[in-house]
């Protein structure tokens, strides 16, 4: 596990002669959901490292549609070894973006949460500590979602608050483990009403093609993934 969680992706790059090989997990957010022009953030950036002039890493996109925590942390030993090319390689990095789905209030904004706050904390160290067993590790942050679109689906309702919640314990549970983490959530709000309204699809809780254009920016620019962009 030292070996996994002592490298950062900047040292990662740098001991590897190779292109790397990355696996994203986890839901909506990294499926793409919503992106009828560029598929998501992770398929604009699969698309940019395929390009002649980039440095030519891998991107497998992992993500599933309604993905809790603890369903990402079941499938993701299993399809991270799935994922090995060239002599049986396994992937040399994850991304991990989940979370919002536990976030839920369920039947009413005041119902019992998809996933116990507690119970939450408890799969999300069990994800990071599996995670960094196996190789070096990123976290992307949930997006803000509009409450006055709510209930998604006529019987999940996002609000603010429990999102603000559960990210913050994902970022601590990140950072006391030395895993890079991306506040979306924060950087979203911190724009403005307006524009992060504008970045979502009717349903309140997907980004749209401008969201994940936004993503794409944000990801890209972020220290992790530039020290490897290159």
């Amino acid at each position: 596990m030292q070996a996994a969680t002592g490298y950062s992706f900047g040292h990662l790059h740098r001991v590897n002669s190779h292109p790397l090989k990355l696996v994203a997990f986890g839901d909506s957010l990294i499926y793409g959901f919503g992106d009828g022009v560029g598929g998501g953030w992770v398929e604009r950036l699969r698309r940019q490292w395929m390009l002649t002039e980039s440095a030519g890493h891998v991107l497998y996109n992992l993500g599933v549609r309604g993905d809790r925590t603890y369903q990402v942390a079941q499938r993701l030993e299993n399809e991270f070894r799935h994922r090995g090319e060239l002599r049986n390689r396994v992937p040399d990095a994850i991304i991990l973006s989940v979370g919002l789905n536990d976030t839920a209030r369920v039947q009413s904004p005041t119902g019992r949460s998809y996933t116990e706050f507690e119970h939450f904390k408890t799969v999300l160290d069990n994800l990071l500590n599996l995670s960094q067993q196996l190789c070096p590790v990123i976290f992307v942050g949930m997006v803000p979602v509009d409450e006055s679109k709510m209930p998604f689906q006529d019987c999940l309702y996002y609000n603010h608050a429990d999102q603000y919640r559960y990210k913050e314990a994902t970022k601590l549970a990140c950072q006391s483990r030395g895993i890079p983490y991306l506040d979306i959530f924060d950087k979203w709000i911190d724009r403005g009403n307006i524009w992060w309204r504008s970045c979502l699809t009717a349903d309140g809780l997907h980004p749209n093609a401008a969201g994940y254009q936004s993503l794409f920016e944000d990801v890209t620019s972020w220290e992790p993934l530039v020290a490897i962009g290159h």
